[in-house]
Formats: C-alpha cells, sequence, structure tokens
C-alpha cells in the first residue's frame, strides 16, 4: 500500500485525506499548528454560488456552482442553506443586471429575478433606495466544521493525523523525495517522515513548502480583510450587483454578520497585518446595500490569505482566477515523488481533493473512481472520538 503523506491540515487536506483513503491509500497529515488554524479557519465562510465569479472568470464560477450543489448533499449539517440576493442600488448596478445574468446562465447558475419590495420582503435592512435584486444559491457554511466532516471521515478511513509538527527540510535522493524533516513543536524535537509520494496542500504557504526543496510556485498569497459585527443583520447572504469588487459582501454567521472583503499581493502570509482604512472601506461599502452596518458594533477584524495562482506579476488581484491546479514535479521541476495542489476555494476543496487523487492513482497505476461526489460525510465530533 501506497504510502501518501499530505503537508498541510487546512480543508484541501482534510478533503484529500478523504478522498484518498476511500481510495485505498494509506495517509497521514502533518500540520505546523493547530488543523484549520491557516486560512481555512479565516475565511468568511461563504459557500459560492459562482454568481460573483460569472462574468470575470466563468470556469471557477463553474466549478464553485458543481461543488455547492455536491456539499449540499454530503455535508448538509455543516451549511446554512440560506440563499443569497444580488441587490441593485444605482444604475450602475442596473446596467451590469444583463451580463450577470445572461453570465450566469451560461455557467449553470440558477437566477431568479425579484423585485425591490419582494427583496425587502426577505430582507428588511436593506437599503430603501434598492431598485432589484437577483436570488442566487448561496449559502453560508461553517468554515470549521465542514472540514472536519473531511477530517472525521478520512481518520474512519485509517488517515492519520499530527498537529504541532512543522516540515523544515525534505530529503532527496537522485531526483527523488524520500522523506521530509519534521521540527515537532510539541517536543521540540526533529525527525523523518518517509513515503512513497508528499503532496504539498499548504494553501498560500505552499510556496514555503518547495522553496524547501527548491522549486518555485507560481503562487503568492493574497490577503484579504474581514469584519464581523455583531449581530445578524440579514439572514441570507448579500452581494453588490456590479463588478466583483472589495467590500461588497454581507455573510450571516449565527449571531453576527461577516463583511468583507478586501484584496493585495503579499510576498510571506506569515507577516500580514490589516490596513486600518480597508475596514473602514469595509464599513462604508457595505452599509450602501445594508445600512444598519453604519451602527453595529465590531466584534472581531482578521486577515485571511487567499493561495492565487499568478501567471504574471502586474495581475490585478481582484481579476486573478480563483481557480486551482495540482503540479507533478516530475514534470515540472524534474523531480519525482512530490506533486503540489494550489488555487482555490473552500467552495472547491473537494474538488481540488479528486483532481489531485486522480493525479496520484494516475502516478501510483491504480484505476478506481473518485467517490466523494455521493458519499456522505461522518459528524465531525467522530475527529475528536479517541484523540
Amino acid at each position: 500500500m501506497e504510502r501518501i503523506v499530505i503537508i498541510g491540515g487546512g480543508g484541501t487536506g482534510a478533503a484529500l485525506a478523504h478522498d484518498l483513503t476511500l481510495r485505498g491509500f494509506a495517509v497521514s497529515i502533518f500540520e505546523r499548528g493547530e488543523f484549520l488554524s491557516g486560512t481555512t479557519g479565516r475565511h468568511h465562510g461563504l459557500l459560492h454560488s459562482g454568481a460573483r465569479y460569472a462574468v470575470h472568470d466563468p470556469v471557477a464560477a463553474r466549478e464553485c456552482i458543481e461543488e455547492n450543489q455536491i456539499l449540499r448533499k454530503i455535508a448538509p449539517q455543516a451549511l446554512e442553506q440560506n440563499d443569497g440576493l444580488f441587490v441593485a442600488i444605482n444604475e450602475s448596478d442596473l446596467a451590469y443586471r444583463p451580463k450577470f445574468l445572461d453570465s450566469c446562465r451560461s455557467c449553470g447558475i440558477p437566477t431568479t429575478e425579484v423585485t425591490a419590495d419582494q427583496a425587502r420582503a426577505f430582507e428588511p435592512a436593506l437599503n430603501p433606495a434598492l431598485k432589484l435584486a437577483v436570488r442566487i444559491p448561496d449559502a453560508t457554511m461553517d468554515a470549521w466544521r465542514l472540514p472536519l466532516h473531511f477530517m472525521a471521515t478520512a481518520k474512519a478511513n485509517g488517515a492519520r493525523f499530527h498537529r504541532y509538527c512543522e516540515v523544515v527540510d525534505f530529503h532527496q535522493s537522485n531526483g527523488l523525495v524520500t522523506a521530509i524533516r519534521i521540527f515537532d513543536h510539541k517536543t521540540h524535537r526533529e525527525y523523518d517522515v518517509a513515503g512513497d509520494l508528499f503532496i504539498n496542500a499548504a494553501g498560500a504557504w505552499a510556496g514555503k513548502i518547495c522553496a524547501l526543496a527548491g522549486i518555485k510556485l507560481p503562487l503568492q498569497p493574497g490577503p484579504g480583510v474581514m469584519v464581523a459585527v455583531n449581530g445578524r443583520l440579514t439572514n441570507m447572504v448579500i452581494n453588490r450587483l456590479n463588478r466583483a469588487g472589495e467590500a461588497d459582501i454581507i455573510i450571516p454567521q449565527r449571531g453576527l454578520s461577516v463583511l468583507g472583503t478586501t484584496v493585495w499581493l503579499a510576498d510571506n502570509p506569515d507577516t500580514i497585518k490589516y490596513p486600518p482604512e480597508h475596514v473602514t472601506k469595509i464599513f462604508e461599502q457595505c452599509a450602501e446595500m445594508v445600512p444598519p452596518v453604519k451602527e453595529a458594533a465590531i466584534h472581531s477584524i482578521w486577515c485571511a490569505p487567499r493561495p492565487l495562482i499568478i501567471e504574471e506579476q502586474t495581475q490585478d488581484p481582484l481579476r486573478i482566477s480563483r481557480t486551482f491546479d495540482c503540479f507533478d514535479h516530475r514534470e515540472k521541476d524534474d523531480l519525482e515523488g512530490l506533486v503540489s495542489l494550489i488555487g482555490g476555494k473552500a467552495t472547491t476543496l473537494r474538488a481540488m481533493a479528486e483532481k489531485t487523487a486522480d493525479l496520484i492513482c494516475k502516478k501510483t497505476g491504480r484505476k478506481i473512481a473518485c467517490r466523494t461526489t455521493t458519499q456522505k460525510l461522518l459528524h465531525y465530533r467522530l475527529f475528536y472520538k479517541g484523540t
């Protein structure tokens, strides 16, 4: 049985462990901190319908709507299936409407136009100047519980999980990765872990992992600021009906509302600090959609680095695709035994895992179909059973 070592204990690593164990691999995950403590535990919890990307990033939009529908079936307990509204406040929003509807239609995203009165009946806190709205199948996910369902199921199928275990080096021999060097933050000792294949699923930190092996990835962290305010201002996800930009989403999360998000490019995901002016922008622009935002008390402010695939260093971070890819470094860098999975979103973590597991099967000569599109996930609490 091939031994697969996954580097990164976030949502992507969790979904990948689930897929690989179902295909009969022996899987171990190593995470440098607490599980889900990176981007996975810091995003806003939006299960995308894909509508946000339909106009300028149709590949990502189609990925999102496909995975949205799958996750509703395999992990409904981690979701609030509350739908969303794209709201038009001014003439610019109205002018964007035809392109938005056509793009959603071509991407397979269902839409329903509603009048201003109908939208305010759903959400009384919407701006009184509202012109119209479009209903789409957005939803709210629990950013921690969803990946924990994957982890619980993978663990039940034999996956082994190691936290506070940081990869500090790769051992290579004749162009082959043979082991990783681990620093255990609990014992402050180092040790080696051998394996047949190593998968870099460290998200925004994947570039740092590859640098240990002398490899450069086409990836750059794209941080964004989010603000949680007290009070559930809406029950549906609220988006601005215009070109996707900054500070144009409001997501209900239990008794809070998460406002977001901004974006810029950074070099090091470990040294990111939020710019205070981004918080001001978020309040101002989200209040245009839902005026009570202006009076809401701040509960918390934080950043999360997106793992963006960079093709050109001069790209506008708002227009960089949110799709994903996986690399076999034998083909890309003449280094056998290492695969990297980069890009994507929390919504597409299962699809990212499927594509990577397909590659692993091809490399190991296995012909085993993916089962994660229909396999219902175990309860997240089972991950902690026996630990």
